[in-house]
């Protein structure tokens, strides 16, 4: 099989049978703008002595405030939250434990990049006929990011297009333009050394995998395929090769620095006003205004330089939420997550507490006229990011995408020293990938794909 999935794990015997969409329909209807109007608490109401109970684990900034928000609208469900380690740092191998220990959580969080790994343990329930009628609703690429094989596994909630932030007061005494292309981008790369031989257009974090790939989507050449029942693996694609070729040549050459993002020498340069830019994602406007409050006014953004004309664009971050294999409140925990997903109320919360951008299309309407921004200049950011959002081509994770970013790490860091070049370390990982999935028992197609 291609994921692996053990037999008969998404029906274990303590599972019970998804309700209908229409009941689903009827219950989340309940839950609407009425009950919270504006976003606002409606106060606490009367909990059912038998409300169904619904485990979620999350590492989410917020994700207590929505609970808090779901809970006190009704009374038939009670959501219980247990904060995790973010994914990568603990929060997966926590939740893969658990499924093996046959005691997750009734909703596990999951990046769109983790899910097909969380697929392989068996944890998930299909829930394809019960999120049928919410699939136009979303934006296509999160929602294909939930249909590994062509199934549901999972309900999307926010979704992270990358975006290119830059210091618009800096660039406008340098007399340069925000780069459109990455022809441009190197362009603007040696300007901004001549403009200031300390400074950098931005960082390239070698030590990053998911930004890697995120970059690597740009180009529409996915890292891994699925045909004929197995695995096809392109990590050395064209796509990918153009691309490493390209930042092989800025980093050899000194026009961009390579260290990692948001470490204390990352901080200190973007204070002091030696790199001029972040390439980053969605989340990156409540990271830069946070850090850099007394920037306001500076800073702008723009959607990820394109290769040629073509209008691409990568994706990095977002989260999703799947329902246990083994709950036996899947009717709730669905309720709660098509809530979670498509209510108004949520951006309006999320607008309060950090930066909203849903995958809900619909909700980003709402997002927008709830958050007030007077922060950046340039460009409105929400005319910025809903172009990036739907220009993002077709990709599959793979079943070890996890580790594959742990892999991009090492064979990317001998790069800066010379002790390899970016297109020799993505040969390598094509091909430790594919002996990888083939140790796990993966099929993959022989000699993967190049």
């Amino acid at each position: 099989m291609v994921f692996g999935t053990p037999s008969g794990a998404a029906g274990g015997s303590r599972s019970r049978p998804l309700p209908s969409r229409r009941s689903l329909l009827r219950a989340a209807s309940g839950l609407g703008a009425g009950a919270l109007a504006g976003g606002a608490l409606t106060g606490c109401s009367q909990r059912s002595s038998s409300a169904a109970r619904v485990r979620i684990w999350s590492w989410l900034s917020g994700m207590d405030q929505y609970v808090a928000a779901f809970n006190s609208a009704q009374r038939d469900i009670h959501v219980q939250l247990s904060s995790i380690a973010a994914g990568v740092s603990g929060g997966y191998a926590q939740l893969a434990n658990a499924i093996r220990a046959h005691n997750a959580p009734d909703i596990l969080h999951t990046e769109y990049q983790a899910l097909p790994q969380i697929l392989t343990t068996g944890g998930l329930r299909d829930l394809t006929d019960d999120m049928a009628d919410l699939a136009d609703g979303f934006l296509p690429a999160a929602w294909r990011g939930v249909r590994p094989g062509g199934r549901t596994w999972a309900v999307p909630m926010d979704f992270c297009p990358m975006t290119f932030f830059y210091r618009k007061d800096l660039y406008d005494e340098a007399g340069i333009g925000a780069p459109r292309t990455w022809e441009e981008f190197a362009r603007a790369a040696t300007a901004v050394r001549r403009a200031d031989p300390e400074a950098r257009i931005a960082t390239f974090p070698i030590n990053d995998g998911a930004f890697f790939a995120g970059m690597a989507w740009q180009t529409g050449d996915p890292w891994w395929r699925i045909a004929a029942n197995s695995w096809q693996v392109g990590i050395d694609g064209e796509g990918t090769m153009a691309l490493a070729g390209y930042w092989q040549d800025l980093i050899a050459s000194g026009k961009v620095a390579h260290t990692a993002v948001a470490t204390q020498s990352w901080a200190s340069a973007i204070h002091r006003g030696k790199l001029w830019g972040m390439l980053g994602a969605t989340w990156g406007v409540g990271t830069i205004k946070r850090s850099l409050a007394a920037d306001k006014g500076r800073w702008a953004l723009t959607t990820m330089p394109t290769w040629g004309d073509r209008q691409a664009n990568g994706v990095f971050g977002g989260s999703a939420f799947g329902v246990s294999a083994e709950s036996e409140v899947p009717e709730a925990a669905l309720t709660f997550l098509r809530w979670l997903a498509t209510d108004p109320a949520v951006p309006r919360i999320g607008a309060r507490l950090t930066f909203p951008s849903p995958a809900w299309a619909a909700n980003r309407k709402v997002a927008r006229a709830a958050y007030q921004d007077d922060f950046f200049t340039g460009e409105p950011i929400f005319d910025v990011l809903d172009r990036a959002a739907v220009r993002v081509p077709e990709w599959t994770w793979g079943p070890t995408s996890l580790s594959v970013f742990s892999a991009v790490a090492d064979v990317l860091a001998p790069v800066p020293t010379g002790g390899t070049t970016v297109p020799r370390a993505m040969h390598k990982l094509q091909s430790s990938t594919v002996a990888m999935m083939r140790d796990r028992g993966l099929a993959v197609a022989d000699g993967g794909r190049t």
